[in-house]
């Protein structure tokens, strides 16, 4: 393993609970990771010592306050390889789906223009661009998946061919799938087509776990959410180029995102702060940055190498067990470690139960892709995720628990 496991579950305090009198196995990190200590604690530190807020006193307090807020903006930007100016604080990754949806898309698309998405797409980034369309007039159109889980590119390519597509929403890694997709051959593809077309990326299953370089990727925005990367609940971003930011419109309005205001109307600030409408999320910022300098001292090269190599192993294990199909690439140098699948004869809601039981901890359901599910035949799935904080300790619970679900179940009817 590339880490000490025993050691660093320590700085997570959910993790030294038991549940039932065993261990808990926390296999739910693509749902929401652990917090460790350090980033507790730079929450608590703002609540404590400088609770106030930011960018308007020029008391110490709130100076504390907003160099902890901007300072977080800073992280997020080095983190990802991006300009600071281009990282606009939202509550979460969905936010951040619906803010390119309202303030680009639906002001730049109309009859006759074309948006890409794909089949395997979390709804976050999927339904605010349906919703654009149906009031916008534009055409959706969705790149579709292949038997092994992966995007089917020569179909995509085309789908781009008429150059109609100005716009392309899709996922860096899948939360269902596990999928890594080839982020810049999609963007060339588009922009092949259409050299002006924007490309927007779902990031939520990519950051916590492998590096991260928007330059390299290609993308002109990017969205990610704190609380799968170690932070918060509470905050997320949107990650953009600064120009694509000035050509859009804020959605919500009212304090601090605004230049001036008379009675007949208002100007907005400069980006990134006119897409920061209110009081923001200050100790959730301060939190962020703590997360985000924990995730850069693991190392993200180091966070995906102990992530392929456990998840060779889970993947095995999975394959060879009775009953057990894996969805999705069954090469770890094309997925992440979500590792969703089902159990022959058992309903994943009664599997998730049986696993509670022993205190495993994972996913069941349709995990908000509904249409990948359906393009699958499937209705739900169980989804066994893991980050740095497990090991292979985590996977004789898991299997013990297949097998208790499927004597249990198996033939029951419920499946």
């Amino acid at each position: 393993m590339t880490f000490d496991v025993a050691t660093l579950r320590k700085e997570f305090p959910t993790l030294q609970r038991e549940v039932g009198g065993r261990r808990l196995v926390y296999l739910d990190s693509a749902a929401t990771s652990q917090t460790p200590e350090v980033v507790l604690a730079a929450m608590e530190r703002y609540y404590r010592y400088s609770r106030s807020n930011v960018h308007r006193g020029v008391y110490r307090l709130a100076e504390e306050a907003t160099d902890a807020y901007e300072g977080a903006r800073t992280a997020i930007a080095r983190l990802v390889g991006a300009d600071p100016r281009g990282v606009v604080f939202t509550k979460n990754a969905t936010e951040a789906c619906n803010l390119i949806a309202y303030g680009w898309v639906r002001r730049q698309l109309g009859p006759g223009d074309a948006l890409l998405c794909t089949v395997m797409e979390h709804h976050a980034n999927m339904v605010p661009f349906q919703h654009a369309a149906q009031d916008r007039g534009f055409e959706m159109r969705y790149v579709p998946v292949t038997e092994d889980g992966q995007l089917d590119l020569d179909a995509a390519a085309q789908l781009v061919a008429d150059g109609r597509v100005r716009f392309a929403a899709f996922t860096h890694v899948s939360n269902m799938l596990g999928t890594i997709n080839d982020v810049p051959r999609i963007a060339a593809l588009v922009r092949a087509a259409n050299p002006d077309a924007i490309v927007h990326v779902d990031g939520t299953q990519a950051v916590p776990h492998l590096p991260v370089d928007l330059a390299a990727l290609g993308a002109d925005s990017y969205a990610l959410t704190g609380h799968k990367m170690f932070g918060p609940t509470g905050i997320g971003a949107l990650v953009a180029d600064p120009a694509l930011l000035e050509r859009m419109e804020p959605f919500l309005t009212g304090g601090d995102m605004i230049r001036d205001v008379t009675l007949a109307g208002a100007t907005w600030n400069d980006v990134p702060h006119r897409f920061e409408a209110g009081t923001p999320p200050i100790a959730e910022a301060a939190g962020l940055a703590a997360a985000v300098t924990f995730l850069e001292e693991l190392g993200t090269e180091r966070v995906r190498a102990h992530e392929v190599a456990l998840g060779e192993t889970f993947l095995a294990a999975l394959r060879a067990t009775d009953g057990v199909e894996v969805h999705g690439p069954h090469d770890m140098a094309q997925r992440g470690g979500a590792i969703s699948f089902s159990l022959e004869g058992v309903h994943p809601h009664d599997v998730g139960a049986v696993l509670d039981d022993r205190g495993v901890c994972v996913r069941v359901g349709h995990h908000c892709c509904k249409p990948l599910m359906r393009e699958m035949g499937v209705n739900a799935t169980v989804r066994a995720s893991l980050h740095v904080y497990n090991d292979e300790d985590d996977l004789e619970p898991l299997l013990e628990g297949l097998s208790a679900a499927r004597r249990m179940f198996a033939g029951s009817g419920r499946a």
